[in-house]
């Protein structure tokens, strides 16, 4: 493992991902578990690595939205992945 994002997939979704994690982290959101955790991550391994992980963790987390259709919950995110 190297520790580098797949290249995997769909390069649009890929960006469309790690822009949303950035956003999450660089702009004020306010009572958001997400960004608490990527925040703590960034403190250990580095911004890119946060953002990186935020995306993977959005994107298993929209996954399992689009698998059975719920609608999203915030609380249920920060548990995800």
């Amino acid at each position: 493992m190297t520790g580098r994002i797949s290249k995997i997939g769909d390069a649009s979704v890929r960006t469309a991902l790690y822009a949303a994690a950035n956003v999450i982290l660089t702009w004020p959101v306010k009572g958001s578990e997400l960004k608490r955790w990527a925040a703590r991550l960034a403190c250990r391994a580095g911004m890119r690595k946060a953002k990186v992980a935020l995306a993977r963790k959005l994107a298993v987390v929209l996954h399992g939205m689009l698998k059975d259709g719920t609608p999203f919950a915030a609380s249920r995110a920060a548990a995800a992945a």
